[in-house]
């Protein structure tokens, strides 16, 4: 599939501010299944951008504004051309305690935060395990919004999976931030992947307003010795498709977030942020 994506987000401050540092984490990725045709960015007030990759492969913008500003505004357009994952590994358990598997996985296999007391996650990681670790992951998509409710304001972004355990509800940031520890409890590699999903059916409008999104990757071994990154979305209950457009990953949103910064001043900030995706034709 064929996009064109606007990232938007102004910030206002009560008071001026100045030395406005940010880190942006908007830029598609390139992949074996997503190409990036076209990408810009524009900050105003005009800022040199720093360009690099993190520790994890995702593309970082950074920019700072030292003079005196009252408002930030921030635009990125791309293009970006996606296709299906169609690969269905059919590794075995066993291949998990592989040396090699481990050194693949590496810190994907740890825990970002202690498992929650009362035995929740552990009867989650019982209830999704199949016969593969294929069939686990693929478990964990369709069991997480089973039974959790997607509801947005029932957590915030610092929030922690025993939030969403206790409460029962929370957004795609803790749906895949569960998802991951319990495939990790199954020596599972899971990381966290941020990106924009195009939310609209088949037939469906060709623009609509989103937000960034979240799913999960898992690496799962095959039976020739390979091994593959398999997204699954727990929000959507299935695989990561052609909709979905991958920014970054990391081992948790921490590692990923679109944007984050500091500023020097005492004033208050608030921001409006959104997305914009049109899908195009062959032909555009």
């Amino acid at each position: 599939m064929n996009f064109q994506i606007t990232y938007a987000t102004e910030y206002g401050y009560s008071d001026p501010v100045r030395d406005n540092l940010n880190v942006l984490r908007v830029r598609p990725a390139t992949t074996p299944h997503q190409t990036l045709s076209d990408f810009s960015l524009r900050v105003d007030p005009e800022s040199r951008l720093h360009q690099y990759r993190d520790y994890f492969g995702s593309e970082v913008i950074e920019f700072g504004v030292t003079e005196p500003h009252e408002r930030l505004a921030i635009e990125a357009r791309m293009r970006v051309t996606t296709t299906e994952q169609e690969v269905y590994p059919d590794g075995s358990w066993e291949l998990l305690d592989a040396e090699d598997y481990r050194a693949a996985a590496g810190e994907f296999l740890l825990a970002t935060e202690a498992i929650p007391p009362g035995g929740a996650v552990e009867e989650l990681a019982t209830a999704v395990r199949g016969e593969t670790p294929l069939e686990a992951v693929m478990a964990v998509a369709e069991l997480i919004p089973e039974r959790f409710e997607y509801r947005s304001g029932a957590t915030f972004v610092g929030s922690s999976v025993a939030d969403l355990l206790e409460g029962g509800a929370g957004v795609c940031q803790d749906f895949v931030h569960l998802g991951a520890m319990v495939l990790r409890r199954l020596r599972i590699g899971a990381r966290y992947v941020s990106g924009y999903l195009f939310a609209a059916p088949d037939g469906g409008a060709d623009s609509v307003e989103v937000q960034t999104h979240a799913w999960l990757e898992a690496l799962i071994p095959e039976s020739d010795g390979r091994r593959r990154w398999i997204g699954v979305d727990p929000t959507n209950r299935g695989r990561a498709g052609a909709t979905h457009v991958k920014i970054g990953h990391g081992r948790d949103y921490r590692d990923v977030p679109p944007i984050r910064g500091v500023y020097r001043g005492v004033a208050e900030a608030e921001f409006e942020v959104g997305v914009q995706m049109r899908r195009l034709s062959e032909t555009d």
